[in-house]
């Protein structure tokens, strides 16, 4: 089948921006060239160009097109403006009804001329978060000025341009050529097929799949650093970025001036990352080694010594800023720092700084006793959590926050655990991040994520689907890894509500902590959901739950889902959905139906039977709910299921006698009711 490239060559690219641009051009081309059943769709992105190929069929098959059109009765304009938007004549429409439709043949058209036709208006509306005008006489834009368009189609150039109307579209049309790398390479290269383009590029220094340049890039590191004895801090959202910066990666490695060792090592590798994009490198016990690695784009001919100096120099001066830094606030403690968190504004609806810490202590001693923390360390620990906002370290490095502050808070002689929990306070901040395990940081960690998303809900900024600008989904899995992995019983509710007893006063009205707990359980499906767990069992139990204990609910979760895996739980749900939809089709005649079940009624063997049976089990079931027997209770109430068969096998609940009927559905409701103390299974999913 034939195939299809096409590469898009501009001045640089935002390293930011290539690889959904890679995904963007994929879908729009995959979507418009539907009729042409394309497959094999790879991108490729790069500093100074994004491609495509794909494989498709030759031509758009024959088709009808059919599409209704304007009422009868409608204005002509109406009719007369459809006919122009499918380039249609009234002797292809039909009355249909109410409403004209367009019925036509449209002839078998080739994949060279579909393409053609499509191309100009996909650049043309391209979605780049962010795009630019240049030259005159073109209302086109792009990232950044398109220099080239290169479009094969099986080997041969598929013929159009961005001309259209008064546009000159800045006179590019398609062609078979390409450039190579920016220094490295001169002049035009023509190119027939996708291979080729791949391995002409190759010979003149350009790798146009960004995963092999990741991988020249980690590879060269490791090579470098192995030869010194070391390793590369990992870091592969920067070698991502980089790889987004070079065509051809040449990896060296640089000395760090001794005089700068002194500082954090968490100072030195974001320095590093954020200004200049060079890599940490450490020795096999983990400390920082005195070099660093970084990246060129050409192939020095000197073995890169001179490109080397320069990138030394240029750090000593990055480095030396730090160490001011550094130097100008260790002259100050943390705690004299506080009077300017009153002026620093967390929200505009919600505070300062300064009223935020003092929900955080009320927190933090609130949740103290709860894991038999220290509570003056806890109190401590909140007391200076923020204080490092004001320092001028934090001012450079915002990602430094908290971190700095640990170290700060060393220096001041404040106790271990205070500067800890103060390190660790915005940890994990990831699914793959450490999570703290003494009890100073827990506190501290779930103090300040309880009152950020109290207040923030409480102020209206829940996240949307389109976007979450205070991290609070964040937020709320840092609260549910924090009790999971260290294993805590807390009752989320009572935190929740007490949290809210903190909240400013012009927003404790408009806070509903009914909905923040929703929020919170949904991100723990979305985590059960990654990790293979039944996520519907976990709304089942939490839709019986009047306290939130998320262990506790893991727990239940766990063991409702190991029942339904039973045959005789899966033949229960089954059992307890009939009953239940019984139930709620007599109920509009004449229920509820809560009463009683009388005995004397009971006149079938199989009822007799599972009203024993029930009036046997549900306080054996209460008990171990009570005492968290979890399995033991779903082992019992799973033993329904024979006898609950027997009853539908054998009973009929709408009998003609009134007060048979009656006993019945009290009877059906019973059963009901004992499932509901384990779970809701409406909302079990089939």
């Amino acid at each position: 089948m034939p195939e299809l490239l096409i590469e898009l060559f501009s001045e640089e690219i935002p390293s930011s921006m290539q690889k959904q641009a890679g995904k963007d051009l994929l879908r729009l081309l995959t979507e418009a060239l539907d009729m042409l059943h394309p497959t094999h769709a790879v991108a490729y992105t790069g500093p100074r160009r994004i491609a495509a190929s794909l494989i498709v069929d030759a031509e758009v098959p024959s088709h009808t097109l059919s599409e209704r059109g304007p009422r009868k009765n409608a204005p002509a304009q109406a009719l007369e403006g459809f006919l122009r938007k499918h380039d249609a004549t009234h002797e292809d429409l039909i009355l249909q009804g109410e409403f004209w439709r367009l019925e036509r043949q449209i002839p078998s058209l080739s994949a060279r001329c579909h393409i053609a036709n499509i191309l100009p208006n996909l650049l043309y509306h391209f979605p780049w978060p962010k795009s630019m005008r240049w030259g005159t006489g073109s209302s086109f834009t792009w990232i950044r000025p398109l220099r080239r368009i290169l479009c094969l189609f099986d080997g041969q150039i598929i013929p159009f341009s961005l001309t259209r109307n008064n546009d000159n579209g800045h006179g590019l049309h398609a062609t078979n050529q390409t450039e190579g790398h920016h220094f490295l390479s001169t002049g035009l290269l023509t190119v027939n097929s996708v291979e080729q383009w791949k391995q002409t590029l190759r010979k003149h220094y350009v790798i146009v799949d960004s995963d092999k340049r990741c991988q020249a890039i980690i590879d060269g590191l490791n090579r470098l650093a192995s030869y010194h004895g070391l390793s590369i801090v990992p870091d592969m959202k920067l070698i991502e970025e980089v790889a987004g910066l070079v065509e051809w990666p040449v990896p060296l490695i640089g000395k760090i001036d001794p005089i700068f060792m002194n500082l954090p090592p968490e100072v030195m590798q974001v320095s590093m990352r954020i200004n200049q994009r060079y890599f940490a490198l450490r020795y096999a016990d983990g400390h920082t080694a005195p070099y660093f690695a970084f990246v060129a784009n050409i192939i020095p001919s000197d073995e890169g010594k001179l490109i080397i100096k320069g990138n030394e120099r240029v750090l000593r001066a990055r480095f030396a800023d730090a160490q001011h830094f550094w130097n100008l606030d260790l002259k100050q403690t943390l705690e004299s720092r506080l009077p300017v968190l009153e002026h620093i504004t967390f929200h505009a609806r919600i505070g300062s700084q300064g009223e935020r810490v003092r929900r955080i202590v009320r927190l933090a001693k609130f949740i103290a006793p709860m894991l038999h923390a220290p509570v003056d360390l806890c109190e401590r620990a909140a007391y200076l959590s923020k204080a490092d906002l004001s320092t001028s370290m934090v001012g450079e490095f915002p990602e430094l926050q908290g971190i700095i502050g640990g170290y700060y808070a060393t220096h001041d002689g404040e106790h271990t655990h205070v500067a800890q929990a103060i390190r660790d306070q915005y940890t994990p901040h990831g699914p793959t991040d450490h999570v703290p395990s003494h009890h100073v940081s827990i506190v501290l960690g779930l103090a300040d994520r309880l009152d950020m998303l109290t207040t923030f809900f409480a102020a209206g900024e829940k996240p949307s689907g389109s976007g979450d600008p205070f991290a609070l989904r964040r937020a709320a899995l840092g609260i549910i890894r924090l009790i999971r992995e260290n294993t805590l019983r807390l009752n989320l509710t009572q935190l929740l509500t007490y949290a809210a007893e903190n909240l400013p006063a012009s927003l404790c009205k408009s806070f509903d902590s009914t909905v923040l707990s929703q929020f919170i359980i949904e991100r723990l499906r979305v985590q059960l959901r990654s990790e293979g767990i039944r996520h519907d069992c976990l709304t089942a139990v939490f839709n019986n739950a009047t306290d939130i204990d998320i262990l506790q609910l893991l727990n239940r979760t766990q063991a409702l889902q190991e029942m339904l895996e039973t045959e005789d739980g899966s033949n229960l749900l089954a059992a307890t959905r009939r009953a239940t939809n019984i139930l709620t089709i007599e109920s509009k005649n004449d229920g509820p139906h809560h009463g009683t079940v009388n005995p004397s009624l009971l006149q079938q063997k199989e009822e007799h039977a599972l009203f024993t049976q029930l009036e046997h089990i549900t306080p054996e079931i209460k008990l171990a709910l009570h005492e968290e027997r979890f399995t033991e209770a779903m082992h019992k109430i799973a033993s329904l299921r024979q006898t609950l068969d027997n009853f539908f096998s054998a009973v009929t609940v709408n009998t003609s006698d009134v007060h048979l009927r009656l006993n019945r559905l009290y009877l059906l409701h019973h059963i009901v009711k004992i499932t509901q103390l384990i779970a809701d299974f409406s909302q079990i999913e089939r």
